[in-house]
């Protein structure tokens, strides 16, 4: 399948009450590497990170700010063209509010950006341009990791699951406008109103998900990829071993069967570190959920929900 329009993930802003803790966990525990520092146009702090295996200039910042959480996610899409498109659907579509431009070289090494909010008040961006500079083990003859893989290794930022409360809404911007196809469905009651979305824009099972709450702009976690279950096996003992507050896990999804642990960063984020999961194509049915067996559907060993997973968002 060729991909083309918004194509995967690009990066996710993160606001941290202080920027060097936050520093040493994103690179000493989930194993990212610092690439750049500078100063937002507030004034504020930012540090950009990226996984081992991306090619990208960066995939993460760091703002420091006085409120945790998620300050926009952003899209690359295919080619300039594309996001002229893109853009002018998004308005056309009278779901989104909020939008600009945001100049070139404002994220470093980084084309312009096409920013808007979505009805669940979710900043999102696209983009068509980020300089390459590579990925640690190059791509000649490259080793599959590289001598220098520290912490729990994550190789890319992988997704964001996202609580807010018009998810008819987001899903129709990111389905109808966007292009975003839905692999699995969360529905509740004998009308099976939909309360959960996961939504990929290539082959994977998710790139980002949304549940339906009454908060708006909301993140319950960000994700980043490991090989195997035997990483995030490895993973929840450097929890252990460096103090990290561990929130869930390690156990298995039953949505998008993935393997998994939750974690937070110093300043309350969630995180996740995530293996496994299927391959997404166009001609594979919804996957439903129904709100009985959301327990099983989160977390398929012990089949019942956790309260503080579902109740802790930044």
């Amino acid at each position: 399948m060729a991909i083309t329009g918004v194509m995967r993930p690009g990066h996710v802003c993160i606001r941290v009450l202080e920027i060097e803790p936050a520093v040493r966990h994103y690179v000493d525990t989930i194993g990212l590497r610092e690439v750049m520092r500078d100063t937002a146009a507030d004034g504020s702090a930012r540090v950009f990170l990226k996984a081992w295996d991306e090619a990208d200039h960066h995939s993460v910042v760091l703002r420091e700010a006085d409120e945790a959480g998620m300050d926009y996610m952003g899209w690359k899409v295919d080619s300039d063209a594309t996001l002229d498109k893109l853009s002018a659907d998004v308005e056309a579509s009278g779901l989104a509010t909020a939008m600009s431009w945001v100049k070139e070289g404002e994220h470093p090494m980084t084309g312009r950006r096409f920013r808007f909010t979505v009805p669940t008040g979710h900043v999102m961006e696209l983009y068509a341009h980020r300089e390459t500079p590579g990925c640690a083990v190059g791509y000649l003859n490259p080793d599959p990791w590289p001598d220098d893989m520290h912490g729990m290794g994550a190789r890319r930022f992988d997704h964001c699951l996202l609580y807010g409360d018009d998810l008819a809404g987001t899903f129709k911007l990111f389905t109808e406008v966007l292009g975003f196809s839905l692999t699995e469905a969360v529905v509740a009651g004998p009308d099976e109103q939909m309360i959960g979305a996961f939504l990929s824009c290539a082959t994977k099972a998710h790139d980002v998900a949304f549940i339906q709450q009454p908060v708006k702009n909301k993140l319950h976690h960000v994700s980043f990829l490991l090989d195997n279950w035997g990483e995030v096996l490895k993973a929840a003992d450097i929890i252990s071993k460096r103090r990290v507050s561990l929130d869930i896990g390690p156990t298995r999804h039953g949505i998008t069967r993935g393997e998994t642990v939750y974690f937070f960063d110093p300043s309350g984020n969630r995180n996740e570190v995530f293996a496994g999961g299927y391959t997404w194509y166009p001609d594979k049915p919804v996957i439903k959920w129904t709100a009985e067996e959301l327990g099983t559907g989160i977390f398929y060993h012990d089949r019942k929900l956790n309260e503080k997973f579902l109740s802790v968002f930044t």
